[in-house]
């Protein structure tokens, strides 16, 4: 699963209620090669199914990964910011299906 967070209304909350099956898509490396009028890339794109308003420990848990991800330096802080933001946040998480990939890295 990979877990998302954003605000507790808006369109794209709207979307997953009308419908859950939803794509997730990672762009890494790109390379622009003008000579040969193409891009070098790699990509993966995910189809999951996503779901909200998850059970409270969920949520809070999935807003720990993320603090641990990306503030690992800043864990009791981002904990208590969270904390406070608690109820304003939403946490989607996204259980993956299917995946594809492609990679054409050209130098």
């Amino acid at each position: 699963s990979i877990y998302i967070h954003c605000a507790t209304a808006g369109r794209k909350l709207q979307c997953i209620d009308n419908h859950n099956a939803v794509s997730f898509c990672v762009v890494g490396r790109t390379n622009v090669i003008s000579e040969k009028f193409t891009t070098g890339y790699e990509s993966i794109i995910l189809q999951c199914y996503a779901f909200r308003n998850l059970p409270n420990d969920e949520r809070m848990n999935a807003l720990i990964l993320l603090l641990e991800k990306y503030s690992p330096d800043e864990k009791l802080a981002g904990e208590k910011y969270a904390e406070k933001l608690f109820n304003s946040t939403e946490i989607i998480r996204l259980d993956i299906d299917k995946w594809s990939g492609k990679s054409m890295i050209m130098k």
